[in-house]
């Protein structure tokens, strides 16, 4: 957003990431700002943005507000964060909109008129919102519970891993990479809908996509010929057993000795009779039925080199080619998560070792098992990346670090969970009551206002 803005010529102060909201405000009001942005990329995000919409409130401010980033929506904006600022606050859906919304809002003849829709329509959101919540039936926490997915493990039984233990791949090769790019997602980053490949010859945004296309391919060439990227990952697979919606991770088949666990989070929404409630540790055997079982994890990056890199961009006012290395180191991170979980179907666990997909059945997920990664539906807590951190040591061996806030740096970095039994599937957790909040946060260890913080975009309640 700060780029298009600035090619549009506004003037923008980039403050970084994890900024609280005193320095933000303080240098809004030292340097004469006319509005203040916020993007939020993970799910912490979205209650920082309503602390700096009350605190705009309480130091009486009046300047426009507007809200981006990943993680936030038309909705959140309008039930969380508008009511707490009296001044316009504006979600802008994506880069591409924000110069249109900044002339309106900073235009005299046309913000009245602006605003005045933007709040009749977040009054509507804000109703409809209600409404939903007022419909919506959440079951209590045993009876979900009660409702789980049912697997008969003797004779389902999980596969035996070939290794335990933990690998590394640091550095792995970027040209190994390559046949496992999913373009698709590269171009609704640059705010182009469609399918690759199909997307280079529509009508509408061919043209551009093929030249955008062009481009990335030429400077991906360069990245992998000069080792202007690096990347590196390290997985393990290890004993593990569900205990209730937990799954204990040992250290040995012994499975004497805890060496961590894996915190679920079960659907609580009513659902069509025969349809389960499900919770990943529903994929693992339950500790009681004796049955040895395992559980993978994961962590890899693309990332190393990137700031260097764009900063020779940027050095040099190539501002579209610094965001061009971004995208497609996020693309090589996604990429070596495709190809480090193939490898663990078919060598490392090895449950899978026939198994023969082309990209568009890997990019289908027509593969047995899931690689589930925290902060999305079915596992919303971010801080799971902290235990996967923790098992993995995922900084020392491939130099991925956890901001406080649990996002990853470099940015284009991945990490999550194996699950290999065939019935594993992904799901969203959707709303949860106040007594599966408690219950987790016991499990965790944490005050319950923590854990509210933590899966704040799933609650069915106002804590």
């Amino acid at each position: 957003m700060g780029v298009v803005l600035q090619c549009n010529n506004y003037e923008v102060v980039d403050l970084g990431v994890m900024v609280p909201a005193e320095l933000i405000l303080e240098t809004a009001r030292r340097e004469g700002a006319d509005a203040i942005g916020l993007s939020g990329l993970i799910t912490p995000s979205l209650e920082e943005m309503v602390h700096v919409a009350s605190e705009m409130e309480r130091l009486d401010f009046r300047l426009p507000l507007l809200i981006g980033g990943a993680t936030t929506s038309r909705t959140h904006t309008a039930v969380k964060i508008e009511p707490r600022y009296s001044g316009p606050a504006v979600h802008v859906h994506d880069a591409s909109r924000a110069v249109g919304v900044m002339s309106r809002l900073l235009s005299e003849r046309e913000a009245p008129a602006f605003l005045e829709r933007t709040r009749a329509s977040y009054a509507e959101l804000r109703a409809r919102h209600a409404g939903k919540r007022a419909r919506a039936r959440i079951l209590p926490l045993e009876k979900a519970r009660a409702r789980r997915l049912a697997i008969d493990w003797a004779s389902e039984p999980p596969a035996k891993p070939r290794t335990l233990g933990i690998r590394v791949f640091a550095p792995f090769p970027l040209a190994g990479l390559l046949p496992y790019i999913d373009w698709t997602p590269f171009f609704h980053a640059w705010e182009m809908a469609g399918k690759f490949p199909g997307i280079l010859d529509d009508p509408v945004v061919g043209e551009q996509a093929r030249v955008l296309h062009r481009d990335a391919c030429a400077l991906l060439d360069e990245i992998v010929r000069d080792g202007l990227l690096e990347a590196r990952g390290v997985a393990g697979v290890f004993p593990a057993n569900a205990a209730g919606d937990d799954v204990e991770i040992y250290a040995d088949e012994g499975r004497s000795g805890t060496l961590a666990v894996a915190h679920g989070v079960r659907q609580q929404f009513e659902k069509a009779s025969g349809r389960p409630n499900s919770c990943l540790s529903d994929f693992v055997a339950p500790r009681e039925t004796g049955i040895a079982d395992y559980l993978g994890v994961f962590a890899v990056t693309a990332g190393a080199g990137l700031g260097a890199l764009c900063r020779q961009f940027e050095d040099k006012h190539d501002d579209y080619s610094s965001i061009l290395a971004k995208a497609l180191a996020d693309r090589l991170a996604e990429a070596f998560a495709e190809r480090l979980h193939e490898r663990v179907r078919r060598e490392i666990w090895g449950y899978a070792p026939e198994e023969d997909l082309d990209g568009e059945e890997l990019i289908a997920e027509s593969y047995t098992g899931i690689r589930p990664a925290p902060g999305y539906p079915a596992c919303p807590d971010h801080t799971g990346k902290r235990t996967i951190f923790a098992l993995l040591d995922a900084t020392g061996r491939a130099g991925i670090r956890l901001t406080e806030s649990c996002a990853m740096t470099p940015a284009a970095s991945v990490a999550g969970w194996y699950f290999a039994h065939p019935r594993a599937h992904y799901f969203g957790v959707g709303r949860i009551g106040r007594d599966q909040v408690e219950d987790y946060a016991r499990r965790r260890g944490m005050e319950k206002r923590e854990a509210e913080r933590w899966l704040a975009p799933n609650l069915a309640y106002d804590p």
